[in-house]
């Protein structure tokens, strides 16, 4: 069964795509390996929050909890 993306990776892809900068480029802006990005530009991995923080701050962009609504 294919796995639900989550709100979090298709903004991020979004966002990363919309940038233009290579995934080989944001690999280095971030310091985690291009076969990292890669596969998750593919959709073939997630990422830790930890290593969607780092893409985020690479694209100059801040990750912000936010409460869905089974948490309110």
């Amino acid at each position: 069964m294919p796995r639900k993306p989550r709100p979090i990776d298709a903004e991020l892809r979004k966002r990363i795509e919309k940038s233009g900068v290579t995934a080989y480029a944001l690999a280095g802006l971030a310091d985690v390996s291009p076969q990292q990005v890669g596969r998750f530009l593919r959709g073939e991995r997630d990422l830790t929050l930890a290593t969607a923080a780092k893409l985020a701050a690479a694209l100059g962009l801040e990750l912000v909890p936010v409460r869905t609504a089974e948490e309110k």
